[in-house]
């Protein structure tokens, strides 16, 4: 292991995400995490914050303490993606802080893969008809994407998995469009993995940190895949 690979496994890295109906956060501190996570689609901006402190807290750090913030970029809900960012923002500027997004699928993706998959479709329900979607493999035991994340009706998706082989669905977009199951012969539903979850962000932003992903505050970048015009398009929705 080379002394770059060493120092990145030292970081103390804390995880937020609120950009789907669950909202999370987690702590990286010395080989050990800790976590907190409730499926509380309405309450984000009133739970993360105490969720922060409280996994802090258990780590016995305080957030000067902490070298990275790994934050849920996306895709997702438009509110949610929105206070996981600004949320973020506020914490990293108060301490100067480097942060790095970390995809909201691919999350999902990691804890499929932690459970035992190799390969993973990722889907999360997009409303008006669409999901936004991802394919990644498990390579050195990390969720890696395969060509790019995509918003789509579903029966635009088009998989580029080994199809001889299982295939780990992960999402809410499976439960809105169950004939998505029918893109692979050998597709099974990973139920753990139905929200991203911000301890499977940890190792995804360790690796990331590593490849020098992380970014000053300033450039902190949320991906919605759909043009935020079309979310004006409907009041109320999310």
């Amino acid at each position: 292991m080379t002394d770059k690979s060493n120092e990145t496994m030292q970081l103390s890295i804390l995880a937020l995400d609120t950009c789907t109906e669950s909202c999370s956060a987690a702590v990286s501190h010395q080989g050990a995490t800790y976590s907190e996570q409730a499926d509380a689609p309405r309450e984000h901006s009133q739970r993360l914050l105490p969720m922060v402190k409280s996994v802090l807290s258990e780590a016995n750090l305080a957030l000067q303490d902490v070298d990275v913030i790994a934050y849920g970029r996306g895709p997702g809900s438009f509110t949610g993606i929105r206070i996981c960012t600004s949320i973020t923002q506020g914490l990293a500027l108060g301490q100067e802080l480097p942060v790095i997004g970390i995809s909201t699928l691919a999350a999902m993706a990691q804890s499929a893969i932690e459970e035992g998959a190799c390969q993973v479709l990722a889907a999360i329900d997009a409303r008006m008809g669409e999901v936004y979607w991802g394919q990644y493999i498990a390579v050195d035991g990390l969720a890696t994407l395969v060509n790019e994340e995509v918003v789509s009706a579903p029966e635009a998706i088009v998989l580029s998995l080994d199809l001889t082989l299982p295939v780990v669905a992960c999402g809410t977009g499976f439960d809105a469009y169950p004939q998505i199951l029918e893109q692979a012969p050998n597709m099974s539903i990973c139920e753990k993995a139905k929200f991203p979850e911000a301890k499977y962000m940890l190792a995804l932003a360790r690796d990331g940190v590593s490849k020098g992903h992380s970014t000053t505050v300033d450039e902190l970048t949320p991906v919605y895949l759909r043009d935020t015009v079309t979310w004006q398009k409907l009041p109320g929705r999310e």
